[in-house]
């Protein structure tokens, strides 16, 4: 089975911002990529902006994207396809991912890198990711991986993840690395005042509780941008903040109404802490 990888270009996502310096390093990724194969590691908290960032290379550099879910992977070589049976007869089954690397410019997204089932599934990458870039499969014979292609992995990092496994450090000394974290409060209130049209006064406060619930020191909880658009799209829909957040965190509403409160449910006028070093990307 083949593919048409030219309609795998995605489309750019609107309001993506990143650091001035994670722009700077995409666009040397993309450059370096001319001369040889790259390999990208972008870790960071859950829901912090890592897989859109692997679409927004593919788009603003016009390359095919293809997305691979490393957590569903059991055993070697099940990323480059399968023996099935047919009518009586095994045969093998060529997936996606031998056509993916072997297409000059395509971008690799390797989803949740340290979640396989287990370690030993990732060992054909080894081969692929290495500076010879080629791999020997009996059934497909010599791959080897395209000019211009950037491998971008992804991974959660952090005690909260269960099943998380800490990523070979042969593997993981094969990648350039990119960290993400929370962003800024005022780019933050841009990004959700941006995407759901809510005022810029309720998505301030919206920043400003989720970032008390981030660092409260008793119990701090992992709220992320993606948790926050959704809150502010229930504002958007006519839910009030608190109940946006009850229903899309399950926070205790005696715990909203408290930072509610020492917020003084300031509704936005509470001045947002400056960033300059972010850019939509």
């Amino acid at each position: 089975m083949t593919f048409d990888l030219s309609s795998f270009v995605p489309a750019p996502e609107e309001h993506f911002f990143l650091p001035n310096s994670v722009v700077e390093n995409l666009e040397r990724i993309a450059a370096l990529s001319q001369r040889h194969p790259v390999n990208v590691l972008v870790a960071g908290k859950q829901g912090c902006g890592k897989s859109t960032l692997v679409k927004q290379f593919a788009a603003r550099n016009r390359r095919p994207l293809a997305t691979f879910q490393i957590g569903i992977l059991s055993e070697p070589g099940q990323l480059f396809g399968e023996h099935r049976l047919k009518d009586g007869e095994t045969y093998y089954q060529q997936f996606l991912f031998p056509q993916a690397i072997q297409t000059p410019g395509c971008v690799i997204h390797l989803e949740e890198i340290n979640r396989p089932e287990h370690p030993k599934a990732l060992n054909m990458l080894f081969s692929v990711l290495a500076e010879d870039r080629k791999v020997w499969l009996d059934e497909l014979g010599l791959i080897r991986v395209a000019d211009g292609v950037v491998f971008m992995a992804t991974l959660n990092e952090g005690e909260e993840f269960v099943g998380t496994e800490l990523l070979d450090a042969a593997l993981r000394d094969r990648f350039y690395v990119t960290a993400l974290d929370y962003l800024p409060a005022d780019v933050e209130t841009k990004v959700l005042h941006y995407k759901t049209g809510i005022p810029e006064a309720e998505a301030l406060t919206i920043v400003n509780v989720a970032n008390k619930l981030r660092g409260n020191s008793k119990d701090p909880m992992v709220v992320s941008t993606r948790h926050t658009l959704m809150i502010a799209e229930m504002v958007a829909v006519g839910a009030s903040i608190e109940d946006a957040f009850i229903y899309s965190l399950q926070a205790g509403k005696d715990l909203l109404e408290s930072i509610l409160l020492s917020l003084h449910v300031q509704l936005g006028k509470k001045d947002a802490h400056t960033e300059t070093g972010y850019q939509i990307y």
